[in-house]
């Protein structure tokens, strides 16, 4: 089992890749832009889930102190 997880982790790419060839510049912008924009959307689903907790915290203390 260890060794299928350690295959997938290494097929993976941990960074944009470099290219070789006339247009490698471009390729390689195109995958750092692409690598930047999951970042952004996993941050943005971290914030979303910290102040959905938020919330729930604030709704809680609210129930409490009403009883």
């Amino acid at each position: 089992m260890l060794l299928v997880a350690l295959s997938f982790a290494w097929s993976m790419p941990a960074t944009a890749q470099i290219f070789k060839g006339p247009d490698s510049a471009r390729q390689a912008q195109k995958a750092a832009k692409k690598e930047q924009k999951a970042s952004n959307k996993a941050a943005r689903k971290q914030q979303k889930a910290a102040k959905k907790y938020e919330k729930a915290q604030r709704k809680a203390a609210k129930r409490q102190h009403r009883a």
